[in-house]
């Protein structure tokens, strides 16, 4: 019997967000759409807000083998958006290694227009075979602040970098009006492989040097401008490896009585967790992209460190609103 119904046009794991300013001047969806396994909610805005908030969620938590998510993203001018999620993405295993489980996020800021975009971490479960690509297009005066990372599995179950293989790759380009072509500013690419290792090289878990999870932040335009330099400012007082403190005990001493300010203290106080903690990091200023490298040797050292970066920089909480920081909190 033919349905008197028109055939649908929806395509299993696709999702669009569209954000735009509205009348009132503030941040509001315009459309959003999704399809199983993936799924989108955003609670009602508020101007104290500060931007559109969407969860980014999967039925069941994760994502089972040979899954595909695509969404794509729109930010209208003078826009903002957060993205959060509710729990760490789980990639579930795949059963045989054709089995790709497949995340795509397609990204468009326009002029004025802002993307936070920080989740829990990815966490790949034993066997798991994952690729993640996410391409994000700015305009000169948009704004990007993006996490992505990635963790070691399921401890508990004693997993250790025990996936198959994991692929993340982050591309940041630079567009304009049309007149000239887009530049690329940015190409990350991860790729943990337990499975094709070169002849002699130590495996996954070796390779990793007891980090349970690592992760890259990278920072662009405007409204990132102070906290892209704030970690660039964090990264150059960080004790270089193999210096050495020729100072006198007495000299010491002396140097401790002096008053430190509120800044100095709170580093000092970060440093000594970062040694304690086994927390390891990096920055660099790439094309006008911030970028910061970090492992741990635990989520939650991690977790706690990107998050009191964060607060204490503070113009991510003042741009997009505290709900943007709660999956790092």
């Amino acid at each position: 019997m033919t349905s008197p119904f028109p055939k649908s046009s929806s395509i299993a794991g696709e999702g669009r967000i569209v954000v735009k300013v509205s009348p009132n001047d503030i941040s509001a969806l315009e459309s959003i759409t999704y399809q199983y396994p993936l799924k989108l909610i955003s609670p009602s805005t508020t101007a104290e807000q500060g931007s559109v908030l969407v969860f980014l969620l999967s039925y069941g938590g994760g994502l089972v083998g040979g899954d595909q998510i695509n969404l794509s993203i729109e930010i209208e001018p003078k826009a903002r958006l957060s993205i959060v999620t509710q729990g760490h993405t789980k990639i579930f295993r795949s059963a045989q290694s054709d089995i790709i489980t497949r995340q795509n996020l397609k990204v468009e800021i326009k002029d004025g227009g802002a993307l936070c975009l920080l989740p829990d971490p990815v966490q790949p479960f034993e066997s798991s075979i994952y690729e993640q690509i996410q391409i994000f297009k700015l305009t000169s005066n948009a704004s990007l602040c993006l996490l992505d990372w990635v963790t070691q599995g399921r401890t508990a179950r004693g997993e250790n970098w025990s996936l198959s293989r994991w692929v993340g790759r982050n591309e940041v380009w630079s567009t304009s009006d049309g007149a000239t072509k887009d530049r690329l500013l940015v190409r990350d690419t991860v790729i943990l492989d337990s499975a094709n290792r070169p002849t002699g090289s130590p495996s996954l878990r070796e390779s990793m040097y007891g980090h349970a999870i690592v992760g890259t932040l990278i920072l662009r335009g405007p409204m990132t401008k102070s906290v892209g330099e704030f970690f660039l400012a964090e990264f150059a007082a960080l004790p270089r490896l193999g210096a050495r403190d020729f100072r006198s005990a007495e000299a010491r001493k002396k140097d401790e009585a002096i008053p430190q300010s509120p800044l100095e203290r709170w580093r000092s106080t970060r440093l000594e967790e970062e040694r304690n903690k086994q927390i390891l990091w990096s920055a660099a200023n790439v094309r006008g992209c911030i970028v910061v490298k970090f492992g741990a040797a635990t989520v939650e050292a991690a977790r706690n460190w990107i998050g009191i970066m964060l607060l204490q920089e503070g113009s991510v909480e003042r741009h997009f609103g505290e709900q943007a920081l709660m999956c790092v909190r």
